[in-house]
């Protein structure tokens, strides 16, 4: 490990974007810690077989809080430049009132409480000059919702919107850097065959426009291109 390297943890990056995110930040010669769940041999595990030592991949449900605090624990005396938590899933188009209480908890937990108890845990692993990043997406915004559809998906982001902003309040002296990234509409399993963008066109520009913020306090809300984001 080089002393001088600047070191990422990507949370979620077996495959597509959190993969992707891996993959740019090895090639701006950081330091890679990238997570995936359960034991199963992902993409990452390629990538980190190529990257000289300079990707490690530890295990994490990020539903489980336990497994959250006992990653802390094993990254303790490690220090972060870059925390980026990247999670989210999708149940189908169904207006809110047919979502099934177990779906929308489903969703709830998984794209808007499990990234925010990762900020919140893993977040004083990440140097006072560092980032804190969470994948959010223009669904998420309350401004940009003229056409409806994706009742659960959307509403689940807004969330993760609105408590990431409380975590900003809450932290109004933090010197860090705070992100709410849109990646654009990607062709993943989540984004569909339809998208407007591939993980390679998404990619560089979500981590060119976290390095054009890293150093400027306060909670943004931004795309892939630099662009602020409306709430």
């Amino acid at each position: 490990m080089n002393d001088t390297r600047k070191t990422a943890l990507i949370v979620g990056a077996s495959r597509t974007l959190g993969l992707g995110l891996a993959a740019e930040y090895l090639r701006r010669d950081w330091d890679v810690i990238g997570t995936v769940r359960g034991s199963r041999r992902t993409g990452l595990h390629d990538l980190a077989e190529e990257s000289g030592g300079r990707l490690t991949i530890e295990s994490l449900e990020m539903t489980d809080p336990d497994q959250i605090s006992a990653l802390r624990d094993r990254l303790s005396q490690r220090t972060l430049d870059l925390l980026f938590v990247n999670a989210a899933i999708t149940r189908g188009d169904l207006p809110i009132g047919e979502v099934p209480t177990d779906m929308f908890t489903e969703v709830m937990v998984t794209n808007a409480l499990s990234p925010m108890r990762a900020v919140e845990t893993l977040g004083p692993l990440v140097a006072p000059t560092g980032t804190i990043g969470v994948m959010s997406s223009s669904q998420g915004s309350i401004a940009l919702n003229t056409e409806g559809r994706q009742d659960l998906y959307r509403a689940s982001k807004s969330a993760l919107n609105q408590l990431m902003r409380s975590y900003a309040a809450r932290s109004a002296e933090d010197s860090r850097t705070l992100l709410l990234m849109d990646p654009g509409w990607v062709r993943t399993g989540l984004g569909g065959p339809e998208a407007d963008l591939s993980v390679e066109e998404s990619v560089p520009g979500v981590a060119e426009t976290m390095e054009r913020h890293a150093g400027k306090p306060g909670l943004h809300f931004v795309d892939h291109q630099g662009q602020v984001v409306p709430w």
